[in-house]
C-alpha cells in the first residue's frame, strides 16, 4: 500500500470515529462503561463526552506519531525499503482501534460483546501482521525488534527480526484461541508476548556476542 493511500485511510477512520461519537451522543448514558477487568467485567466508567471522544482524540495523536516516525528516524532511508508493510500495519492498527471503540459504544447501547472475546481476535490478527512487518523490517530506531545489539549490528538485526517475525505469527494464532476461554483470555496475550520479548532480547545479545567473537 502506498503512503498517500494509507494516510487517507487512517485519517478517514479517525474522522468516522468522531462522526460515530456525535451520532450516538444522545443515546449514551451519562456515565459510560469504559473499562473492563481481566474477567471481562465492567470496572470503570466515565462521562459520556469523554467516553465517546477520548479515543478519537488519542487516535489523532497516534496518527501524527505514525506519520512522522518515518520522517524523523535517523535511518529513515531504511524504513522506505519496507514502507509498504509499515503502511499496512498502521491501517490495520487503526481498524483495530475503531473496532475497539465500536465495541465500547455497542456495550453502552445494551449489546454486550465481551472485550475478552473481541480483544483476542483483534490482537491475534494484529500480532500476526506484526510478525510479517518484523520479518521485512530493515534496521531503524522505531519499528521492529530494537535492542542495543540489533541496533548495533546489521546481521544481528536481520537474525533477530526474522526469528521475531516467526514467533509473533505463532503468538498471533495462539492469542486467537483466547476468545474461546473468556475468563482467562488475558493470559493468552500477556504470557506469550512477555515470553518471546524476553527471549528475543536474550537472543539478540548472544547473537551480537557471536559477531564480536567472529571478528
Amino acid at each position: 500500500m502506498n503512503t498517500r493511500k494509507a494516510i487517507i485511510i487512517i485519517f478517514g477512520l479517525v474522522l468516522i470515529s468522531f462522526v460515530i461519537g456525535v451520532y450516538f451522543y444522545s443515546q449514551m448514558p451519562s456515565q459510560m462503561a469504559s473499562h473492563w477487568n481481566a474477567q471481562g467485567e465492567v470496572d470503570g466508567y466515565m462521562p459520556k463526552f469523554w467516553g465517546l471522544f477520548l479515543m478519537p482524540l488519542i487516535n489523532i495523536g497516534l496518527v501524527l506519531l505514525f506519520v512522522f516516525i518515518p520522517k524523523i528516524d535517523p535511518l529513515k532511508e531504511n524504513i522506505e525499503k519496507f514502507r509498504g508493510y509499515y503502511n499496512w500495519f498502521i491501517v490495520l492498527f487503526f481498524v483495530f482501534m475503531i473496532s475497539l471503540y465500536t465495541q465500547t459504544i455497542l456495550w453502552n447501547l445494551g449489546i454486550e460483546i465481551s472485550p475478552n472475546v473481541f480483544l483476542p481476535i483483534g490482537l491475534g490478527f494484529l500480532f500476526f501482521y506484526a510478525g510479517v512487518l518484523c520479518e521485512n523490517a530493515k534496521r531503524n530506531w522505531f519499528i521492529g525488534i530494537r535492542t542495543p545489539w540489533t541496533l548495533s549490528n546489521e546481521k544481528v538485526w536481520e537474525k533477530t527480526n526474522k526469528l521475531g517475525g516467526k514467533l509473533f505469527k505463532i503468538v498471533g494464532v495462539f492469542v486467537l484461541f483466547g476468545a474461546f476461554f473468556e475468563k482467562c483470555a488475558v493470559f493468552f496475550v500477556i504470557i506469550p508476548v512477555i515470553s518471546i520479548s524476553v527471549y528475543l532480547v536474550i537472543f539478540s545479545y548472544f547473537e551480537y556476542q557471536k559477531e564480536v567473537w567472529n571478528k
